[in-house]
């Protein structure tokens, strides 16, 4: 895994579209996705990690009740995905982490919580279309009857009913990559997709060595710099987020005074 240093806003965007250029069809699609987080320090622990204790054995617990009461608040059938990409969505510790396909978004959560705005922040840069190489033969051969490069939930479901299953397609450790359904225009803005381990105690850091990976840290001294220039972009809150919270969130760090 590399890490790099963004310079300045205009080196930035060079590091985060390098690689973009396809030969093949001699267009710009990046096999990229990007996760910012405002301290570089951060790694990349799921929600779930980050409650402590036996979180392992929690998952299916937490998972469990949030069907059991949350079922008539959604239109949903009984695709353990589906529930799970529900689950993220509001809030539920889960082992997804959120990725997007825009290095935009990604610089958006480096630089959005301006309580971080000392420290460096950092955007991880993955090779989706190589995470193919580490998954088990089920899920490739999928892929390859599909032609694409991550999942759906209707792809998984097909093969995989629950997280016991997919966690036994392989006796080696492995990652996937799907997309939710546009369940809300809060995901369809921000091109976002998830990955899954495959065990609940499984960081991502410890896989991404099967793929090209990059670390770009974003220097505190740049982040002001950038902030504005997305704002003037629209990539904000209120975009991001749609509705009055996330309204209310880019209002309050929009009119704070620069520290």
């Amino acid at each position: 895994m590399r890490e790099l240093v963004a310079q300045s806003w205009d080196h930035l965007q060079e590091l985060l579209f390098s690689g973009a250029w396809n030969e093949a069809i001699q267009r710009y699609r990046s096999p990229f996705v990007f996760r910012g987080l405002s301290n570089s320090a951060f790694d990349l622990k799921t929600s779930l990690m980050r409650m402590g204790g036996q979180y392992g054995q929690l998952e299916k617990h937490l998972l469990r009740n949030f069907k059991k009461y949350g079922h008539d608040s959604f239109q949903s059938d009984d695709s353990i995905w589906h529930w799970l990409t529900m689950a993220q969505h509001h809030g539920l510790p889960t082992r997804l982490l959120d990725w997007t396909y825009s290095p935009f978004v990604g610089m958006h959560f480096a630089t959005a919580d301006i309580d971080h705005s000392g420290l460096d922040g950092v955007i991880w840069k993955v090779n989706y279309h190589e995470s193919y190489r580490q998954l088990p033969k089920v899920l490739k051969d999928c892929l390859d009857r599909e032609g694409g490069n991550v999942f759906t939930v209707d792809m998984l479901d097909s093969l995989v009913l629950d997280l016991n299953a997919f966690e036994q397609l392989h006796d080696d450790e492995f990652f996937v990559f799907f997309e939710p359904p546009a369940i809300d225009a809060r995901i369809v803005n921000q091109h976002g997709l998830f990955s899954i381990t495959s065990n609940p105690t499984l960081t991502m850091d410890a896989v991404l060595s099967q793929v090209e990976c990059e670390r770009i840290i974003v220097p505190s001294a740049i982040k002001w710099e950038i902030r504005d220039k997305l704002d003037q972009a629209n990539i904000t809150e209120r975009v991001l987020f749609p509705g009055l919270q996330g309204l209310s969130k880019w209002l309050k760090r929009h009119y704070n005074p620069r520290q």
